[in-house]
Parts: C-alpha cells; structure tokens; sequence
C-alpha cells in the first residue's frame, strides 16, 4: 500500500495533479459515528477491526493503494483501490478480518442506533474526475498514484479533464 497514513512528508512546491491509469481507480469514503460516545463496550472492537483490517492490508497486494484517516466524533477513512474487483474480494474474503468484523456489527449492534457505519465507493476514470494540489506532500490520489507536475496543457481544471479524455481516446 502507498501513500502515507495522514498528510506528513516531503511537499511539493507549486502546483501539481495526479493521472489515473486507463482503469482508473476506486475511491471509498469509510467510517464510523458515535452516536453514544459513552458506550465504550459497543464501538472498541470496531476500532481495533479497523486496524486489524488496515495491518492485514498493509502486509498484501490485495488492490489497496492508499490509505488516510481522521478522527472525530465521526470517522473518516478514505481508501484508493485498484479497482472495484478487489474492494469486493476483500470485503467478501472470509480469510480477511472484514467479514468477520462486519458479521460482528450487526450481531452485536444492529439497528440499536449506538454507533453508525458508513461507506461509499466510487469509479474514477480519466476524464471524470479532477484533481489539483497546491504546495502539499503526495496526498490524496497523487499519494495512491504518483503526483505530476502541472503544465501549459493542463493548467485548469476545464485542460485537466480535456486532457484525460484525450489520453483515454487515443487508448
């Protein structure tokens, strides 16, 4: 897995974006909310799932790209995968500690309202999708991918996504 857990690392002066790939890629916005912050004894094991879940990624090629997370009374968690086949196998892998943790939530939580779940995934493909970071470390999909200097080519958001697409006909 690339990218690094947060938003620490070298910045890259100026302006630069990121290029998807011709498959372009999954982004997933995963969390939690505590909706009964005091309930310690429903929403610990979800936390320590979460992390057994991103160890178990960490150490596999299994379409994780990148990972970053923020705290709060609602969580964040945004991922980057390869590709919608991979986030599917893994969710569904009984051999990966998502399952089990998922099967725990609702055994042990359900509807009782004491802690939320979230998650939504989205295809990206170039020319659907625009990316600009301004003096910032290789954080978001730059972080998943590479980051890559912005040109005379690509200097607003509308050249961005025109330019996208034409590297995508051309393919």
């Amino acid at each position: 897995m690339r990218g690094p857990q947060g938003s620490a690392g070298k910045v890259f002066p100026g302006r630069y974006t990121a290029e998807l790939g011709e498959d372009g890629v999954v982004v997933v916005l995963i969390g939690m909310r505590f909706n009964r912050w005091w309930r310690v004894d429903k929403w610990l094991f979800m936390l320590l799932a979460m992390n057994s879940m991103l160890r178990h990624l960490a150490g596999r090629d299994e379409g994780l790209l990148a990972n970053y997370t923020w705290f709060g009374r609602t969580t964040l968690m945004v991922q980057y995968w390869r590709g919608m086949a991979e986030l599917q196998a893994f969710a569904a892998n009984s051999d990966a500690p998502h399952l089990a943790a998922w099967r725990r939530y609702v055994r042990k939580i359900g509807t009782d309202g004491s802690m939320g779940a979230y998650h939504e995934a989205y295809q990206a493909r170039p020319g659907t999708s625009e990316v600009v970071y301004v003096n910032m470390p290789a954080f978001g999909l730059a972080g998943a991918l590479e980051p890559v200097p912005m040109d005379a080519t690509r200097n607003s958001a509308r050249q961005r996504v025109a330019y996208r697409r034409r590297r995508t006909e051309a393919s």
